[in-house]
């Protein structure tokens, strides 16, 4: 008879406590201590790991490894594969979190279906539909392929013995909250469940060589479900944003190993299942508002690709007390700030205004670059003067209201050269190339930005004073 032990999970970091206490002795977060009996594994259950024949593992001189034994799988989606990296890694593990219905088990069948077409073996494992279900819905993609196999079941040892036995090219479980491990107490889904779960995989899936990629679901706070230490153990994490209501899906890396956590992949949900958008700058700017005042063109960089995407602002007068700041897409504290330099360095007041910002298309900037944008964005559209066509404005903004220089300045202005736009509104000192076609016009200040964006060529003032602004 397995030998049953209790102890405290903290349902937020994971960590472990042999007694009861208010506040978790890991990540001093209060009242998150659960008692959890765990029964220790039978011998041969429970476990993944394997010896050598000749003992333990030896270690192996760093030089010698070769990491062209395991190449990388390249999928079909040159946004999936920039998201990951430059394709799968044999042997990673893979964590795929989203909203319910944001299109995660559509992503992961596309992804099967192209390691299939390629000669590839599949091994799509589901917890929470029936394999008629998962087939009516490669039905509804067009992806019947003849490489994907599909196993209806919850019970770990058995997804385990599967893996082991066919050793795919590729694994998929949908989802790790609903896989269980008989030798340990708990339902599917707890604490327990989740974290010796997902570290057997990981396990598996180091010794095989065998991708697998995990689904897992979010809190109503956007957050992985389960304990903390989920994300720590898998090599890479994916989330998949977006309105379920609109058509662009942005899958975003905030953990990758073997690439960087900044990518992007932008696709689109359509009819047939999700389509990638190889030139996303020319999505977001087909639907942009011309000419309106408030809307904003601004360049913001994605891991190694810049993105053109419109900025927009609402300044409504409000004769209640109460005002409301709101932003989507950009950060709250972000705006408070723009704000506040707005006030001190323009004198203007928005202390009896509600202020609404958005970025078009469902992109989340978290980059300083857009801040010149976001200010002259609000300054438009509070004097219902709108933007010049063709203007992409580039360049954080400080406290004392000048502009400083930012980062891949010269990628962004060849983008926006790419697709049209005819003049630029860049920090000034900043050495970089001109593109043929763009006019650049530097700017130090906020006062000299203002003035640019609404003149040309520069007057110092002749907007602001037209606009009845006065400059401190």
């Amino acid at each position: 008879m397995p030998k049953s032990t209790i102890t405290f999970v903290c349902t937020d970091c994971g960590g472990e406590s042999l007694r009861w206490a208010g506040q978790c002795p890991h990540c001093q977060a209060w009242n998150t201590l659960q008692e959890f009996q765990v029964r220790k594994a039978a011998a041969g259950r429970g476990s993944a790991r394997t010896r050598h024949p000749d003992g333990a593992a030896k270690p192996v001189a760093l030089g010698d490894i070769d990491s062209e034994a395991a190449p990388r799988r390249a999928l079909g989606w040159d946004e999936l594969n920039r998201v990951l990296g430059g394709g799968i890694v044999p042997g990673s593990l893979v964590l795929v979190g989203g909203e319910p219905g944001v299109g995660k088990s559509t992503l992961l069948m596309h992804a099967a279906a192209q390691v299939a077409s390629g000669g590839g073996k599949v091994l799509y494992v589901s917890g929470e539909e029936s394999a008629q279900q998962i087939r009516m819905r490669g039905q509804r993609l067009g992806v019947l392929e003849s490489g994907i196999f599909l196993l209806a079941e919850n019970d770990l040892d058995v997804i385990c013995d599967s893996i082991s036995a066919d050793t795919p090219q590729l694994v998929i479980i949908d989802s790790i909250q609903t896989v269980m491990d008989a030798g340990l107490e708990g339902s599917a889904g707890s604490v327990t469940q989740v974290r010796e779960s997902a570290a057997r995989l990981m396990r598996l899936a180091k010794e095989t060589g065998v991708p697998i990629f995990l689904v897992g679901h979010v809190t109503k706070d956007g957050a992985i479900a389960g304990p903390r230490v989920l994300e720590h153990i898998v090599d890479t994490v994916l989330y998949l944003e977006g309105d379920r209501r609109q058509e662009l899906r942005i899958l975003r890396a905030t953990k990758n190993r073997f690439g960087s956590s900044e990518e992007i992949g932008v696709f689109a949900m359509g009819e047939a299942g999700l389509e990638e958008i190889s030139d996303p700058s020319a999505a977001l700017l087909a639907s942009a508002a011309p000419a309106a005042p408030g809307s904003v063109i601004v360049a913001a960089l994605e891991g190694t690709r810049p993105l053109l995407v419109e900025v927009q602002s609402l300044v409504n007068k409000n004769q209640n007390t109460m005002v409301r700041r709101i932003a989507n897409g950009i950060d709250i504290n972000r705006l408070h700030m723009i704000l506040a330099v707005l006030e001190k360095r323009l004198n203007k007041s928005f202390g009896q205004s509600d202020v609404f910002v958005s970025v078009a298309g469902g992109i989340r900037i978290t980059e300083p670059a857009a801040d010149l944008g976001l200010a002259l964005s609000i300054v438009s559209n509070e004097s219902n003067r709108p933007m010049p066509d063709g203007l992409i404005v580039i360049g954080e903004l400080g406290l004392s209201g000048e502009v400083r220089r930012v980062g891949h300045l010269e990628r962004r202005l060849q983008e926006a050269a790419r697709h049209g736009l005819t003049r630029a509104l860049i920090p000034a000192g900043a050495k970089t190339g001109r593109p043929s076609g763009l006019d650049v016009v530097e700017v130090r200040t906020l006062a000299e930005a203002v003035s640019a964006a609404f003149s040309s060529p520069i007057k110092s003032g002749a907007f602001i004073k037209e606009a009845g602004l006065s400059v401190s």
